[in-house]
């Protein structure tokens, strides 16, 4: 454990000290925070179109749903969880200890119908991160939140964070009008290549479409699961339309997918392209290769009643011990106490997941430190 501060043991006493926490969720608490942050004309459009009174926090995690918060980690006088930066210090950065903390806002401004208006919703809401969250806490980090369906304005957006090394990769999510692998969107995956993005792609859905291939579900359980449905389609898609064969260096991030569908995908995704890879000339590597070098997987939630077991399982499945990536979903409630992984993790699995598999996904880290390093 020499070098990155874990401590390892052979049961929950084991630390997280020195790790890196992928997927934070901060919390806008309300469009008056991200006023300062528009121009002129959105701000008057806040006014006159009564903007403010809409509900713009994602419906992933219905706010008054109680399994949408760890009861622990909920925040006094009915605030929104997530939108206390002394609570995630309180809740995870201090009881943790992680050396970095990744932030990944889920809010409407990527899934507002106007391009127009959703860039400047992204624009605000990334400047908001900025100011309240990172310039507070030199742990934390953040992803860029795009209008991911206009590439032109994401790039524009992208480019906007390019010297600003604490913005570690390009957020969009698993279901909205399209597949992931779609040309049009290839602007985003170029740009975040050259920059050293990688491209964390988050359970949610614009919801504009069915989220399951057969219809509406009644109940929010059936939209739960088959959100590694989607999962799979699109990393099928990434792979099938050639993302990776151009974009080589490029890395995704599944957060929140789950993990024990993927042995299964990975068996059936590599059997059929063997008999039809003439469709597909640009993959010339079997898909389980592909995801080896490019796809990594947050670990909370884990969806097996051993996570320690399942965990290593896929790890001998996949034939590597580099896909997963520590994670605390804060503040959701996926485990309870201090048991974000299992005890039962070998020292050598436990410290890759912790914080190895990280910083070789995440290139900006490093380059982050430097540049605060020469900072006076």
């Amino acid at each position: 454990m020499e070098g990155n501060g874990l401590v390892a043991g052979l049961d929950q006493a084991r630390t997280y000290a020195g790790a890196i926490d992928c997927d934070l969720h901060p919390a806008v608490p309300g469009m008056g925070v991200l006023l300062p942050y528009l121009n002129d004309y959105w701000r008057e459009m806040v006014s006159v179109r009564a903007l403010d009174r809409l509900n713009l926090s994602l419906t992933s995690y219905p706010q008054n749903s109680p399994l949408s918060c760890r009861p622990d980690w909920a925040l006094e006088g009915g605030a929104k969880a997530g939108s206390s930066l002394q609570a995630m210090k309180d809740h995870v950065l201090d009881r943790f200890r992680p050396r970095y903390g990744i932030l990944n806002c889920l809010y409407g401004a990527q899934v507002l119908h106007s391009e127009d208006m959703a860039a400047a919703f992204c624009r605000a809401t990334n400047d908001w991160i900025r100011d309240h969250w990172l310039n507070h806490d030199p742990r934390l980090r953040a992803s860029i939140v795009i209008p991911s369906h206009n590439a032109e304005l994401a790039v524009a957006e992208i480019d906007r964070r390019t010297d600003d090394f604490r913005f570690m990769q390009v957020l969009m999510l698993v279901s909205g009008e399209t597949t992931l692998g779609r040309r049009h969107l290839w602007p985003i995956y170029e740009r975040a290549e050259r920059l050293d993005l990688a491209i964390g792609i988050h359970a949610g859905s614009a919801y504009r479409y069915a989220p399951t291939a057969i219809g509406w579900p009644s109940h929010y359980v059936e939209d739960y699961v088959a959100q590694s449905a989607a999962f799979e389609s699109q990393l099928q898609s990434l792979i099938s339309e050639g993302v990776f064969a151009k974009f080589p260096r490029l890395k995704v991030v599944a957060i929140e997918s789950g993990l024990t569908w993927l042995s299964g995908f990975i068996w059936r995704a590599d059997k059929t392209w063997k008999g039809v890879r003439a469709e597909v000339p640009w993959v010339t590597r079997t898909p389980s290769e592909i995801i080896r070098n490019n796809v990594r997987f947050t670990v909370q939630p884990v969806d097996a009643a051993d996570d320690g077991e399942a965990i290593m399982r896929l790890a001998d499945h996949i034939k590597s011990d580099e896909l997963f990536l520590f994670s605390t979903d804060y503040p959701h409630w996926h485990f309870d106490g201090d048991a974000v992984l299992s005890g039962r993790l070998p020292d050598g699995l436990f410290r890759k997941i912790a914080s190895e598999n990280a910083l070789a996904t995440y290139a900006r880290l490093a380059k982050a430190d430097q540049v605060m390093e020469v900072v006076p």
